[in-house]
């Protein structure tokens, strides 16, 4: 009788793997449960428990959940009662960072806004120069939705002044109504799902907190890769 060789690492990482897919996925919506959603060769598996916070189911407390998170991000998060409001918290943000220029998009918000500023604005909609861009104080935009279980904010290319006017000024500011506070993942996404249909825009971001990295000795660098910091002024 010939011995087999025994099995490389290799060859059990891929007979691992052959197995697993002999097991069906769990149906969409059985992930919370506390009793086992399907069996495995006899045995009972425990699917993966939830671990994001709710979002909350009021306002209130979407805002609340919103603005805890914001904390921990390391976002600026103003929620406030008037477009009149926001103006005087950006015009404070303004002095406080010596801005002498910014950058935006046509917007039911942010145009006013920025008007308001009294500061050079270099507008892309009709193009732009990335260096110039890169040059501003500050990004302007508006918003398709903000996400309270994660502290995220949802960009698209479409409705946010493109791809870079979020990326290329240190200071990403962005301005969104209260109505359009979601409490969770799942209520972002089925919002972007009736809002586009088939028709996505190029590039849909979810932006949770400024730019940051931790990879050179587990120190936190922020502004990293984008902006070194977000700003969310909601009303």
């Amino acid at each position: 009788m010939v011995e087999e060789p025994p099995m490389t690492e290799r060859e059990k990482i891929l007979g691992r793997i052959r197995e697993a897919l002999t097991v069906d996925a769990p149906h969409p919506g059985t992930h919370g449960g506390h009793e086992p959603a399907f069996h495995f060769k006899g045995r009972p598996v425990q699917v993966a428990q939830p671990w994001l916070p709710p979002g909350g189911a009021t306002l209130e407390e979407q805002v609340g959940r919103f603005r805890t998170a914001s904390t921990e991000l390391k976002t600026d998060f103003h929620f406030v009662d008037s477009a009149e409001a926001a103006a005087a918290v950006l015009a404070r943000i303004r002095d406080a960072g010596n801005w002498k220029r910014v950058a935006t998009h046509s917007g039911a918000l942010t145009t006013a806004a920025t008007a308001a500023l009294g500061l050079p604005v270099l507008t892309v909609d009709g193009g732009y120069d990335p260096n110039a861009l890169e040059a501003c104080d500050a990004g302007i935009t508006e918003c398709d939705a903000l996400v309270a279980q994660t502290g995220s904010v949802v960009v698209n290319s479409r409705h946010a002044g493109g791809r870079a006017l979020s990326v290329l000024p240190p200071h990403h500011v962005v301005l969104a109504r209260r109505e359009q506070m979601v409490g969770d993942l799942t209520a972002a996404f089925a919002l972007i799902k009736q809002r586009y249909g088939a028709d996505y825009p190029s590039m849909i971001s979810f932006i949770t907190g400024p730019s940051r990295t931790g990879d050179i000795e587990r120190i936190l660098v922020l502004g990293a890769h984008g902006p070194k910091r977000l700003t969310v002024i909601c009303y």
